[in-house]
């Protein structure tokens, strides 16, 4: 009864740490979906801009 009473530990031990490892690995990738959301956002902003990207004046030889 006691090899028993210790398998049955160790499985529940082994869910919550693949439901802790899961939950993180969702943290993760929903913080790095909210940085990519945040870069496009700024890149959008940053190409509508009304600033020319040419130089104003052409370049000297």
């Amino acid at each position: 009864m006691h090899a028993y009473e210790y398998q049955q530990m160790r499985s529940a031990e082994l869910i919550r740490r693949a439901e802790r490892e899961r939950l993180a690995r969702e943290v993760a990738r929903d913080s790095r979906a909210a940085r990519r959301e945040a870069a496009r956002r700024t890149a959008e902003s940053e190409s509508h801009s009304s600033r020319s990207r040419r130089l104003r004046f052409p370049r000297t030889a």
